[in-house]
């Protein structure tokens, strides 16, 4: 069988392409133009004799064998910019402050991170999870360098908008909130976004509420949904299991979507401001 070498270049356009679901944001990401783009891609599927992505008039999908180049064209690739950062960009160390609510931490964070470190094995992170008012008041002290935070959609607040994503209530059950009059909030401390979305939602359709339980942290909030406490507040894509999503049919209201915004200090080193971009991207990439 003869030996075929894959070419990075490649690689990294089909997966622009299949992330982005286009041609012409793949090239604009890139740098390149469509055109180049699409023989990238060409060269690919003949050096492998294989059609990876169906193109057709309703976008771009992967084709099973495309479906299965996938992970080990994202590991060639990262392991390409690890070892071009580890050779060719020495200076790229430091250490970066990052603040995050714990929620949004969990589930959209870490892979994050973990692509930044593989790019930049040098640089140190430090995360701190929190609430979104301590993250805003310890960030203008001084303490972090970025920090993402949870806003309203409509506030004129600094920073800029990198994920927006649907509320939902969430219990332990679809029936939590049937058969009660005064519905049983499980909160963070006030002042909380989610907090205030739940509330005023409930005020405005005239439901009486009572916080049932607070909690500072995810976990305890949750545990305490899973033991019957009362119902929650969580982004759509945050929701664990065995925790289900209520729907209007319990009589509660619809929720405005979540904002999460990124905010970088005035005096942000360049590796911070790379770690900022590195976010803003990926982030775009799985919006």
């Amino acid at each position: 069988m003869t030996l075929r070498n894959l070419d990075i270049d490649q690689l990294r356009a089909f997966l622009t392409i299949a992330e982005t679901g286009s041609f012409t944001r793949a090239g604009e990401r890139l740098g390149r133009t469509q055109s180049t783009i699409s023989l990238q891609l060409k060269r690919l599927e003949n050096h492998l004799n294989r059609v990876l992505l169906d193109r057709n008039a309703r976008g771009v999908r992967l084709t099973l064998d495309g479906h299965k180049l996938m992970g080990t064209a994202r590991k060639l690739v990262h392991l390409n910019d690890k070892a071009v950062a580890e050779l060719l960009e020495p200076d790229i160390r430091g250490v970066v402050r990052l603040g995050v609510p714990e929620d949004f931490a969990t589930v959209h964070l870490p892979e994050i991170l973990a692509l930044f470190n593989e790019a930049h094995p040098l640089v140190e992170l430090e995360v701190t999870c929190d609430l979104t008012l301590n993250l805003l008041e310890r960030f203008h002290a001084g303490a972090f360098d970025l920090v993402l935070v949870k806003r309203e959609p409509a506030a004129a607040l600094e920073g800029m908008r990198v994920w927006r994503e649907p509320l939902v209530w969430v219990a332990r059950d679809q029936s939590a909130a049937d058969s009660v009059d005064t519905v049983p909030l499980v909160m963070s401390p006030a002042p909380c976004v989610y907090r205030k979305r739940a509330t005023d939602a409930l005020d405005a359709i005239g439901r009486p509420w009572r916080i049932a339980y607070t909690s500072t942290s995810l976990a305890g909030s949750q545990a305490a949904v899973r033991a019957g406490l009362g119902i929650t507040v969580l982004p759509r894509e945050m929701v664990p299991e065995p925790l289900a999503t209520v729907t209007g049919e319990a009589g509660l209201p619809m929720l405005p979507d979540t904002e999460i915004a990124l905010i970088e200090g005035s005096a942000i080193s360049e590796t911070g401001h790379m770690l900022a971009q590195h976010i803003v991207e990926t982030l775009e990439r799985t919006s």
